[in-house]
């Protein structure tokens, strides 16, 4: 576990977002399982979710994001040195989806890398770019969340299959021109002993000494889940604004990953940070693991909630199990 403030350049210049165009609504799963609108509201407050198309993928939904991105804040991507792209559903295990980004958005000349962090994933590729941007080899990095959770979702789990959808949310992260950063702190902790209470099956056949399935789908054990999130996220939320020296009233936002409304909620309580003051992507949007909380993030910036000099707290946690924390001070003005 590491927390601590934070020696950064770093600023967000730039955020889009995209979601695909199907909705899936909680009265459509009630004809795919045993379920029900009230029974999946009362328990994760989530109303309907984002499908991909049978031909849209990872990339396709990152690339979208980055169009809005490029289109909202007339931004020059030519010029990037290092994509980033944090995503559980990747294309292809290679080329890695931050290769084909640089493709399709004709950025001539510049790393690229995915990472694997769930839902953690979009935050542990903001905390890699400010080390990046910090020790110089960088001055410009795209930092991609993007899933399609659905095309690994199983459709006859009621536990599992209310839960998720697919999304990409985007943002610019470069070296301040005065050096003087707007990244605070930072916090990172797994828990890879109860990693097995949220998994995607893939090349191995057991995982903590269980048997897994081999179909490639998400499985989870809620239960344990929600009891690791609702303990450790408000511990480790509490950790970072005491490490900032921020009293929780003095923060603006916080931005979680979102899971479940619940879980934002008990969080919000133990914390002392009223949900007035919690952004979500949850209900509309589902669980979008890494690009829940560019999309909450996002949703905040266009309707002008999110103003700049804002102090906000984004923090993932989900698969691994694995949290990374970052605070910093918004700059973009709403577009």
């Amino acid at each position: 576990m590491t927390t601590s403030r934070m020696q950064s350049n770093a600023v967000i210049t730039a955020i889009g977002s995209y979601v695909p165009e199907q909705v899936l609504r909680n009265a459509d799963l009630e004809r795919m399982v045993d379920t029900n609108d009230e029974w999946i509201v009362q328990r994760t407050g989530i109303r309907e979710r984002r499908i991909s198309a049978p031909e849209e993928y990872a990339s396709d939904l990152a690339v979208a994001a980055v169009r809005d991105l490029e289109h909202r804040y007339l931004a020059r991507l030519s010029d990037i040195d290092y994509i980033i792209v944090a995503t559980s559903t990747p294309d292809t295990v290679f080329p890695s989806v931050a290769s084909r980004v640089q493709h399709a958005c004709g950025i001539v000349s510049a790393g690229a890398v995915d990472i694997q962090a769930a839902c953690a994933g979009f935050v542990s590729g903001l905390q890699l770019a400010s080390g990046l941007l910090l020790s110089g080899s960088c001055r410009k990095i795209l930092v991609i969340g993007t899933e399609t959770l659905s095309k690994i979702t199983d459709y006859t789990d009621r536990s599992t299959c209310i839960l998720f959808g697919d999304g990409a949310g985007a943002v610019l992260v470069e070296a301040a021109a005065d050096g003087a950063g707007a990244f605070i702190a930072s916090r990172s902790a797994t828990d890879g002993a109860a990693g097995h209470h949220l998994y995607c099956s893939a090349l191995s056949d057991n995982i903590g000494g269980q048997p897994i399935a081999t179909e490639r789908r998400i499985v989870q054990n809620g239960r344990e889940v929600y009891k690791w999130a609702v303990t450790q996220v408000s511990g480790g939320v509490l950790e970072l604004l005491e490490t900032a020296g921020i009293e929780p009233p003095a923060l603006d936002w916080l931005i979680p990953h979102s899971a479940n409304l619940r879980i934002l909620e008990s969080v919000s309580e133990r914390t002392g940070i009223d949900m007035t003051r919690v952004l979500e992507s949850v209900v509309h949007y589902g669980n979008t693991s890494a690009a829940s909380i560019p999309l909450a993030l996002d949703l905040a910036v266009r309707d002008g909630r999110v103003q700049p000099g804002q102090l906000l707290l984004l923090y993932g946690f989900g698969g691994g199990l694995t949290q990374s924390g970052l605070l910093l001070r918004w700059t973009l003005e709403p577009r």
